[in-house]
C-alpha cells in the first residue's frame, strides 16, 4: 500500500521552467558573446599593447637557478624540484592509505550499499562534467578574445592558456572523484567496524580516508604549479598561471554550487518524511535516502575538495602575481618565489608527521577503550599539526632567506603563522557555537522545548550572528599583526607590503591544507556510515551474528554499533563545520592580494601615484561599487536557496507519492534513482543561472567603470565573509541541536525532535549551499575580473561608445539570469491550486509523465513489478552468501 494514496499524485516533473536539457539556451547566449567580444576586440585591438605592457598578460618569471640557497649549496630551480618529489611522496601515500581502505573487511550487505552509493557518485559527476564543458566555453571565449585579438599573443600560445585553465578545470574534477571514491570505500567500512563495539575502528577509518584525501589534493595541486614554474618559458609560466587558477576556479564554481544545491534537495527532501510518516533516520523504504547519501558526497566531499584544491592554487597564484608586479629587484622576486613554494613543500611533510604522530597517540589511548570523545583527536591533529608547521616555517626561513636584511626572515615568519594559527584557532571558534557541547547549540534545543520550531530558529540565526562577530574579529586581529610587522623593513622590498602579509595570511591558512581537507572530509563518511548501517537492513538478516562470528571473529553489537555511529557522525558534523570558515577566510583574505594586483594594472605599478587617487571614498564610482557588490552577495544567498526551494518541493512531492511503508524492506532504486534526477536536474538549473549571472555581471561592471569594479571585487568579499559565516555556523547550530535532540535526549518521533528537523532543514541551505559556495564565487569574480577589466580598459581606451554599449548589454544579460533564477525557479503552483488542494485533499490532478511506467495509479506505479524481489539493482542472494566476507 502506497503511503499517501490519497495524497497529491506526482513524478517530480510538473513544469520544469528551465530545463537543463536546453542547452540551445546557454549556446545561443555564447554566440551573442561572441559577437559582443568580437566587437570589442575590433575597438580595443589598436591600444593593446600600450595597456598590456603593464598587465598580467606580460607576467615574466624569473629565472630560479639565478639564486643560489643555503650557503651557495643548491640553486632555486634545484630545490623546488625537489618539492616535485615530496609532491610524488604524497601522492603515494595517498594511494596506498586508498589501497589500504578497499581491502578492509566489510558485510556484504553493506558493501552493496555503499557501492550503489559510489555508482550514483559517478553518473552525477559524469553530468556535471558536461555542465561544466558548456561553462568553460564562456571562459574560454573571453580568454581567446583577450590574449589573442587584444594583447596579441600568437595562435599557439593562446591555444596553452586554454590547455592550462582545462588543466586546472580538469584537477578539480579529478579530486572530486577521488573524494567520492575514498569515501564510498570508507563509509561501509566505517559502519562494519561500528560492529565490534569498539569506538576506534569507527574513528580510524574515517580519518585515514580524509587524510588520503588532503594528501592526494595539496600534492596534486603543488605538483601542477611546481611544474608551470620549472617546466614552462618564463614567458608563458605567468599567464598560464592565470589561465590554470581560472579553470580549477570555474570547476570549484559549478561542483561547490550545484553540490550544495544537490545535497540539500536530497537531505531536505528525506528528513521531512521523519516528520510526514514519524519513520527512522535513514528508513531504507525511504526512496530519498540514498539521494541523500549520494547528497553528502556531493556536497560534502565533491564540493569541498574541488574547494579546497582551487583555494590552496588561488591562494599561490594570488602571491605569485603580487611577487612579480611589486616586488622591486629581481634576486629578490627568486628569493621570495622558491621561499612561498619550498614553504608549502615543507608543510605538507609537517602536516604528514603531525598526522602519523596523533595517529599513535590515538591508537595507544583508544584502542582498547570502550567509549571516546570522537572530536578531541580530531581537535589535537589540528593543533599539532599547526604548532609543527609554524616551527617548521621559521626553520625554513631562517635556512633559506637569512640573508634578507633587517632579520625579514623571521618578520615573515610571524606573518605565515598567523595564517597557519587561524586555521587552528578559527575551528575552536566554531566548536563554541557548532559542537554538540556548544552551549548555543544547547541553547538552540533549550528553545526549542517550550518554543517549538519558531524560538528553534531564530535561536540558530542568533548562534549564526555572534560567530560572524567573533570570526571576523579574529581574521582581523590576525591581519594587523601580519600588517603591523610588514611595516618593519618590508617596504624597501616592495609595493603595498600589508597587501603582501596580508597574502601570505591567506597561504599560511591552508599551509596545513592536508589536514584542514582531511577533518573535513572525516564529515561525509561518518555521515555516510550511519546511512549504510540502516541501508543495509543488517539486522533483520537470519542468523547474520554466526555468519558474523564464524566469517569475521567477533560478536556484533547492534545497539553499541548504532550509537557510536551517531555519536561519531556529531563529531563529523563539527568538523565539516570548522572547514568552511577556513576556506572562505582564505578566499577573502587572498582576494585582497589579487584585487591589489588589479590595482597595480590598472594604476601601472604605481598604486600611491594621481590614478591611486582614483581608490579614494571621495570618488562616486568607487563607492557605488562597494554599495554593488553587497547586493549581488544577498541575490546569489537568495538564488542558491531557490533552488534548494524548489527542488525539495519536487522531491518531497515524489517521495510522498512513491514511498511504500507497508511490506516492503527497503525502496526500489528505480525510485531512488528519479529522486536522485530531480537533485541532479534543479542543482544544475539553479547552477546555470547563478554562474551565466555572475559571469555577466562580471564583465558589465568592468565595462562600467575600472574603480567601480575595483569598489564591487572589495565589496563582495568583505560582505561575502560575513554572510557565509553566519550561515555556515547558524546551520552548524542546528544540525547538532538535532542530533543532541536523537543521541543525547534520544527523543525521536517527539514534537521536540520535529522542531529540531525543521530547524536542521532550514538550516541544511544555509551551511552547506548558499555559505560554501560565496567562497568560490569570490575568487571567481576576482580572477575573472582580472581579465574583463584589462577588457574593458583596452576597449575604453580606443572606443568609449563601445565599452559603454557592452556595459548595457552585459548588465542586461545578468539582470535576465538573475530573474530567471527566481521566476524561472519558482515552484509555479497558485494560491488559487493551494486552495483547491486543501479544500479535496484526495484530489489527484493530471500527472506529467514522459514514461507511462512511471505514472502512480491508485497509490502503485503502473506497469510496475511490486513484488520484493524487482530488479532494483541490488543483489538478491540467499541471507547465507550475502554474510559473506567481500573485499573490493
Amino acid at each position: 500500500m502506497n503511503a499517501n494514496s490519497g495524497g497529491r499524485v506526482s513524478t517530480g516533473e510538473q513544469t520544469p521552467r528551465f530545463a537543463v536539457a536546453r542547452f540551445a539556451r546557454p549556446f545561443s547566449v555564447i554566440a551573442i558573446l561572441a559577437v559582443l567580444l568580437g566587437l570589442s576586440s575590433c575597438g580595443g585591438g589598436g591600444s593593446s599593447g600600450q595597456h598590456a605592457g603593464g598587465g598580467e598578460a606580460n607576467l615574466q618569471l624569473p629565472a630560479l637557478d639565478s639564486v643560489s640557497f643555503i650557503g651557495g649549496s643548491i640553486d632555486g630551480h634545484t630545490l623546488l624540484m625537489l618539492g616535485l618529489v615530496v609532491c610524488l611522496g604524497g601522492l603515494a601515500f595517498g594511494l596506498l592509505t586508498y589501497a589500504r581502505l578497499r581491502n578492509l573487511p566489510v558485510h556484504k550487505s553493506m558493501l552493496e550499499v555503499s557501492e550503489l552509493i559510489y555508482r550514483t557518485c559517478q553518473t552525477y559527476l559524469a553530468k556535471q562534467l558536461r555542465f561544466l564543458a558548456v561553462l568553460w566555453v564562456f571562459i574560454a571565449a573571453v580568454v581567446f578574445v583577450y590574449y589573442y585579438f587584444l594583447v596579441d599573443f600568437p595562435i599557439g600560445r593562446v591555444a596553452i592558456i586554454l590547455l592550462f585553465s582545462l588543466i586546472g578545470m580538469l584537477g578539480s574534477a579529478f579530486i572530486a572523484w577521488f573524494g567520492i571514491r575514498v569515501n564510498t570505500f570508507a563509509n561501509s567500512r566505517t559502519s562494519f567496524a561500528a560492529l565490534r563495539g569498539k569506538p576506534y575502528p569507527a574513528h580510524a577509518i574515517p580519518m585515514n580516508a580524509g587524510m588520503s584525501v588532503g594528501m592526494v589534493l595539496i600534492s596534486v595541486e603543488l605538483f601542477m604549479m611546481l611544474f608551470i614554474m620549472l617546466f614552462l618559458p618564463a614567458e608563458l609560466a605567468g599567464v598560464c598561471f592565470i589561465g590554470f587558477a581560472i579553470g580549477e576556479s570555474l570547476g570549484a564554481s559549478a561542483l561547490r554550487i550545484a553540490g550544495g544545491i544537490f545535497t540539500k534537495i536530497a537531505d531536505i527532501g528525506s528528513d521531512l518524511m521523519k516528520i510526514v510518516f514519524k519513520i527512522k533516520e535513514d528508513d531504507a523504504r525511504n526512496p530519498g535516502v540514498i539521494a541523500d547519501c549520494v547528497g553528502d558526497n556531493a556536497g560534502d566531499s565533491v564540493g569541498p575538495s574541488a574547494d579546497g584544491f582551487e583555494t590552496y592554487g588561488v591562494t599561490g597564484v594570488a602571491l605569485v602575481t603580487f611577487i612579480l608586479l611589486g616586488v622591486h629587484d629581481t634576486h629578490t622576486q627568486v628569493q621570495l618565489l622558491v621561499w612561498v613554494f619550498f614553504i608549502r613543500v615543507v608543510m605538507v611533510i609537517g602536516s604528514f608527521i603531525s598526522y602519523s604522530i596523533n595517529s599513535m597517540i590515538t591508537r595507544v589511548r583508544y584502542e582498547h577503550a570502550a567509549a571516546m570523545d570522537f572530536e578531541r583527536p580530531l581537535s589535537h591533529l589540528v593543533w599539532l599539526t599547526s604548532v609543527t608547521c609554524m616551527a617548521l616555517t621559521f626553520a625554513t626561513s631562517a635556512l633559506l632567506i637569512g640573508d634578507l636584511p633587517d632579520g625579514l626572515w623571521w618578520k615573515l615568519s610571524v606573518i605565515v603563522s598567523c595564517g597557519t594559527l587561524a586555521g587552528a584557532l578559527i575551528p575552536e571558534l566554531v566548536k563554541a557555537f557548532t559542537s554538540t557541547k556548544s552551549r548555543h547549540v544547547r541553547e538552540v534545543v533549550v528553545s526549542s522545548q517550550q518554543g517549538g520550531p519558531s524560538l528553534n530558529i531564530l535561536s540558530g540565526i542568533t548562534s549564526g550572528n555572534y560567530s560572524a562577530y567573533w570570526i571576523g574579529l579574529a581574521i582581523v586581529v590576525l591581519m594587523s599583526i601580519g600588517a603591523g610587522i610588514s611595516t618593519l623593513g618590508l617596504g624597501s622590498l616592495m609595493i603595498a607590503p600589508a597587501i603582501f602579509a596580508f597574502g601570505l595570511v591567506a597561504f599560511g591558512f591552508l599551509g596545513m591544507g592536508p589536514v584542514t581537507i582531511a577533518v573535513d572530509s572525516y564529515g561525509p563518511v561518518t555521515d555516510n556510515a550511519q546511512s549504510v548501517y540502516e541501508l543495509s537492513t543488517i539486522e533483520e538478516i537470519p542468523g547474520v551474528g554466526a555468519e558474523i562470528e564464524r566469517h569475521f571473529g567477533f560478536e556484533p553489537q547492534w545497539e553499541k554499533a548504532k550509537r557510536l555511529l551517531e555519536e561519531n557522525d556529531g563529531a563529523g558534523n563539527t568538523f565539516k563545520a570548522t572547514a568552511k570558515p577556513v576556506l572562505i577566510g582564505t578566499a577573502v583574505v587572498g582576494a585582497t592580494t589579487m584585487i591589489f594586483s588589479i590595482i597595480m594594472t590598472l594604476t601601472d605599478r604605481d598604486p600611491f601615484g594621481p590614478l591611486g587617487m582614483n581608490l579614494s571614498l571621495l570618488n562616486p564610482a568607487l563607492l557605488l561599487g562597494l554599495i554593488t557588490g553587497g547586493a549581488i552577495i544577498y541575490w546569489f544567498s537568495g538564488a542558491s536557496t531557490q533552488a534548494v526551494i524548489t527542488g525539495s518541493y519536487r522531491a518531497v512531492e515524489f517521495i510522498k507519492a512513491n514511498i511504500r511503508l507497508d511490506g516492503m524492506t527497503r525502496a526500489s532504486v528505480r525510485d531512488s534513482r528519479k529522486v536522485v534526477e530531480i537533485c541532479t536536474k534543479y542543482a544544475q538549473e539553479g547552477m546555470l543561472n547563478i554562474f551565466l549571472g555572475i559571469f555577466f555581471a562580471t564583465l558589465g561592471f568592468a565595462f562600467v567603470d575600472e574603480w567601480f569594479f575595483i569598489g564591487y571585487l572589495i565589496s563582495i568579499a568583505i560582505f561575502g565573509l560575513y554572510q557565509a559565516i553566519y550561515m555556515a555556523n547558524a546551520g552548524g547550530a542546528w544540525d547538532n541541536a538535532k542530533k543532541l535532540v536523537e543521541v543525547d535526549l534520544n527523543a525521536k518521533g517527539t514534537d521536540l525532535h520535529d522542531a529540531a528537523i525543521i530547524g536542521d532543514t532550514v538550516g541544511d541551505p544555509f551551511k552547506d549551499t548558499s555559505s560554501v559556495s560565496l567562497n568560490p564565487i569570490i575568487k571567481f569574480s576576482t580572477l575573472f575580473g582580472l581579465l574583463a577589466v584589462e577588457l574593458a580598459v583596452s576597449v575604453r581606451a580606443s572606443s568609449p561608445g563601445l565599452v559603454l554599449a557592452g556595459a548595457l548589454i552585459f548588465i542586461a544579460l545578468a539582470f535576465f539570469f538573475v530573474y530567471r533564477s527566481f521566476y524561472g525557479m519558482r515552484i509555479g503552483f497558485s494560491l488559487a491550486e493551494v486552495q483547491r488542494e486543501l479544500d479535496d485533499p484526495d484530489g489527484a490532478p493530471a500527472i506529467t509523465a514522459s514514461d507511462p511506467d512511471d505514472q502512480v495509479v491508485d497509490g502503485h506505479q503502473a506497469d510496475r513489478k511490486d513484488a520484493p524481489n524487482h530488479d532494483d539493482g541490488l543483489n538478491h542472494e540467499t541471507h547465507q552468501s550475502r554474510c559473506a566476507p567481500a573485499n573490493v
